[in-house]
């Protein structure tokens, strides 16, 4: 069986544990336990029943601890008589464990880490390597994270909204290491697709698709931002966009708009056209104008300048900014994009320059200094 269909079980098998009696915090310890185990013992026959097998040796490792701590005596008599097999099994609670591990108590970074390990089934190692951070330091993270939800009832109702955002932030961190958190968040949203009919949860899961569709034209060999423009449209993964739209039309057709859908609309209407030119710029500026209704957000206004330049002109798109925070990540680097396309060469080399020193990301940086540098060079050469 496996890996990432063996981690698809973890959900409805902690939730299983937790419905017997079982405290959040141990019986997600004991699926891991349950899942090492697995994936060690499974190599050359796996069980007929894989879900009934973690649920047995994740409930015999639970009890193992309880009996363990001999301070907690009156509760190892509560959950010793162990229940049927099958009594819980037909109560799926995956959605609801999301809920608990996006709950609004925990910041961000603690329900991104635990989310990826008590619902995505990842291992404190394979998170820390994603994150770039020594395995002490999650392990950590994630302690702090069960403490913190160990007064919070398993059935307490949870806020989809939270978990939606804290998906996308596991998203957004895109390829590290052996762990492509980009391909984990979108195994993740399927799954909550899966379990509801909620117009954003589609929307967020088609955004996903429709960006994921052009990672391969995102980069050159060496590692070098492509900026949309300029990539090679032929490496886009058209059964992604194909997949993307489709689950995009059917929420659309709802019609109940969000702040996931708008951006899927504005990210299908960039994978529709067939070279940078024939890019619908005028009707992603109404998504834009759409989502900024929805959101009020800098970024949304930072990204809808640009539309602007685009549809209208660089002026157009100068004056646009102009509405746009001088803080918001990014804001120079538009800036400066704007300023080229509008002529203006001296001060958006400057401003590329600016922008490539602010920047957080290797890879940004190193693009913003090439721009800066060929704007430079040009305007000592002359614009032959």
């Amino acid at each position: 069986m496996e890996e990432a269909a063996l981690r698809e079980l973890i959900p409805a098998v902690t939730g299983v544990l937790v419905r017997r009696g079982a405290d959040f915090a141990t019986a997600e310890d004991a699926v891991q336990e349950a899942l090492i185990r697995a994936l060690d013992s499974w190599r050359a026959e796996p069980p007929a029943d894989p879900k009934a097998w973690l649920i047995a040796v994740a409930w015999r490792r639970f009890l193992d601890t309880v009996r363990a701590e001999s301070a907690r005596q009156a509760r190892e008599l509560r959950v010793e008589a162990e229940p049927p097999p099958g009594v819980a099994a037909t109560t799926d609670d995956t959605l609801q464990l999301y809920f608990l591990c996006a709950h609004p108590s925990l910041t961000a970074a603690s329900a991104v880490a635990l989310t990826l390990r008590a619902v995505g089934g990842l291992t404190t190692r394979q998170i820390a390597d994603a994150y770039l951070v020594p395995e002490a330091t999650m392990a950590q993270r994630i302690s702090r994270a069960k403490r913190t939800l160990s007064g919070v009832r398993f059935a307490e109702q949870g806020d989809l909204t939270t978990v939606l955002r804290v998906l996308y932030l596991v998203f957004n961190e895109g390829y590290s290491g052996d762990l492509d958190l980009a391909e984990e968040a979108i195994r993740l949203a399927r799954q909550v697709a899966a379990l509801t009919a909620d117009e954003e949860v589609s929307g967020l899961l088609a955004l996903m698709l429709l960006h994921h569709a052009r990672r391969d034209a995102r980069t050159t060999p060496e590692g070098s931002l492509v900026p949309l423009a300029e990539q090679d449209r032929s490496r886009w993964d058209t059964t992604l966009i194909t997949e993307g739209v489709t689950i995009l039309q059917t929420a659309l057709a709802r019609d109940r708009l969000g702040e996931y859908q708008a951006q899927a609309a504005i990210a299908a209407l960039h994978a529709d056209a067939r070279t940078a030119d024939e890019t619908d710029w005028v009707q992603i500026v109404e998504w834009y104008d759409e989502l900024h209704q929805l959101t009020d957000s800098p970024v949304v206004r930072l990204n809808r300048a640009v539309a602007v330049g685009e549809a209208d002109g660089p002026l157009a798109g100068l004056a646009a900014l102009e509405q746009v925070d001088a803080a918001v990540p990014r804001r120079i680097a538009v800036e400066a994009h704007l300023r080229e396309r509008a002529g203006e060469l001296d001060r958006a080399a400057r401003l590329y320059a600016d922008a490539a020193r602010a920047a957080t990301n290797l890879a940004e940086r190193d693009h913003l200094t090439r721009r800066a540098a060929r704007l430079h060079q040009q305007r000592v050469n002359g614009p032959g």
